[in-house]
């Protein structure tokens, strides 16, 4: 039988200078006093329909960047440094906000003054804003103002099943990324307002776990009572499909009782399923395929496998301006080049379960000393069990080093055994001992401190007039294909509402996309 070694061996140089990545990563805009900024997404920016890289996430107050593909971290994280900066010169231009640093929100207003992204009046902006509705009603716009960074990856010549095998061996070691690089152990005390939490007072306005890593992928983060009966199983393509089109397609009672319109005709969700479309889906991670315009990313899946996978457990780090470090993207491709090559066998119920309690555990606790996770039937140490993943990762990359050239992956790795070895340099511990550090203001002082140095460094790089005229152009062909969109539109919005979530469209051939359409 081949082990992971002899695995490694069989990988080239060109397919390991063959992995691909690409970041998506969202941020509330803030006011200078760290509340959340009501005003509309900036116009210099473009539409957040069309434009390729930068868009909005739940909220018209939250920003969502997307890099291109990039054949390596550097390059990713120089796109991502640039598309900031294009942010920030027109955020100084226009008014005085700042993109928050952190993935728990700034000081919030009520829930229902949280505005819901807007993409115009065509049939696909409305599904959008639609859809975002329907999430309000169903976790509370709170909840949906948490932001991360999503890193999507992929390598030549893996296969579906090899994806999926990937995927549950990522579900199983997703605690080592947690502890590792969770930055989100306290919030602003508006956050809970109202709600039943466990959290403990950090100064006047903050609240937080002691041991916590992560409380954006805890209980009180992108969590959800009614997915929790949700028992998906990644062992192939064909039982993930199964599980989420379940979801889609049944109705759920209590998403019945909200209806798709309210007496006075608006609309309050797509569909009255467990999941309206496939994005409401909370995972650490998704098998991801690039989709048509007007098909259902399930349907592209079935069609035509698994393209890459899309990583959705990474906090912001509010001590990096663009919210994640080279050294991190190292380490995520070295993390998962493990989860594909390491053995994986079928998951069951049991095992889920198990894995999300691992997950809540290492969010909540995870920096308790002597933390025990569930690993098969016996309990271990979550620090013995990821120092001994972290030691299987030294010869990959040592081989990825040496098909790229130079020592980052060394590097990569030797920053996550520091950590492992000293607790006070997690992302988790820093935030809490610099909130602890100014009582008073809490963490929101904090966060606005930082997000205030970070766009002071980003406005301090060099700004090049043709980086500026790209993304003037970008933005100006941006609105026009909005427009073009929108002036196409020749269905009523009830017969596309109709049309997108059909079970049909979820199912395998070509009569399953929508002809003259966008996705939403």
């Amino acid at each position: 039988m081949d082990t992971l070694k002899d695995r490694l061996a069989a990988l080239t140089p060109d397919q390991l200078r063959g992995i691909r990545r690409g970041i998506e990563k969202e941020s509330l805009r803030a006011q200078a006093d760290g509340k959340l900024a009501l005003t509309p997404h900036p116009t210099a920016l473009g539409s957040p329909l069309t434009h390729p890289h930068i868009t909005t996430d739940f909220s018209e107050s939250q920003v969502e960047l997307v890099t291109g593909v990039h054949a390596s971290v550097e390059a990713v994280i120089a796109e991502l440094t640039e598309v900031h900066q294009v942010v920030y010169h027109e955020l100084k231009a226009l008014r005085d906000e700042m993109l928050w640093v952190s993935s728990m929100p700034c000081g919030l207003p009520t829930d229902e003054t949280i505005p819901l992204g807007r993409y115009g009046t065509s049939n696909v902006g409305r599904a959008k804003s639609v859809y975002r509705m329907g999430l309000s009603h169903r976790y509370g716009r709170r909840m949906q103002t948490i932001s991360g960074i999503h890193y999507n990856w992929s390598l030549p010549g893996v296969t579906s099943q090899q994806y999926f095998g990937l995927i549950r061996n990522f579900r199983r070691q997703a605690f080592l990324l947690l502890y590792l690089f969770g930055a989100s152990p306290a919030v602003c005390s508006s956050f809970v307002a109202g709600r039943e939490h466990l959290l403990q007072p950090l100064g006047d306005c903050a609240m937080y776990l002691p041991w916590a890593t992560s409380l954006r992928m805890g209980r009180l983060g992108y969590q959800s009572d009614a997915q929790a009966s949700l028992a998906v199983s990644y062992n192939s393509l064909e039982s993930y499909a199964a599980s989420l089109e379940e979801a889609l397609t049944v109705p759920y009672p209590p998403y019945e009782a909200i209806g798709i319109q309210n007496p006075g005709g608006d609309y309050n969700q797509l569909a009255t399923t467990l999941l309206q479309i496939e994005n409401e889906f909370y995972g650490t991670i998704r098998p991801k395929r690039v989709i048509y315009p007007g098909e259902r990313p399930l349907h592209a899946l079935r069609e035509r496998g698994v393209e890459y996978v899309e990583v959705r457990l990474m906090d912001l780090d509010p001590f990096e301006p663009v919210g994640i470090q080279a050294q991190v993207g190292h380490f995520i491709d070295l993390f998962l080049l493990h989860c594909l090559l390491a053995d994986s066998p079928p998951d069951t119920p049991e095992e889920i379960a198990a894995l999300k309690a691992n997950q809540h555990l290492t969010a909540a606790r995870g920096r308790e000393p002597g933390l025990l996770l569930r690993r098969g039937a016996h309990d271990v140490v979550l620090v013995d069990w990821a120092a001994e993943i972290v030691a299987e990762l030294a010869p990959m990359a040592a081989a990825v080093d040496a098909a790229l050239g130079g020592s980052a992956y060394a590097e990569a790795l030797a920053l996550a055994k520091a950590r492992l070895a000293d607790e006070r340099l997690l992302p988790s511990a820093r935030v809490l001992k610099a909130v602890g550090e100014q009582p008073e203001h809490g963490f929101v002082g904090f966060v606005r401190q930082q997000s205030l140095a970070a766009r002071e460094a980003l406005l301090a790089l060099p700004y090049p007039e043709a980086l500026h005229q790209r993304y003037g152009a970008l933005a100006a062909a941006s609105v026009a294909e909005q427009k073009r969109i929108e002036r196409m539109d020749s269905m009523p919005f009830e017969i596309y509402r109709r049309e997108y979530v059909s079970p049909r469209r979820l199912e395998r051939g070509e009569s399953a996309v929508m002809e003259d359409s966008e996705s939403v």
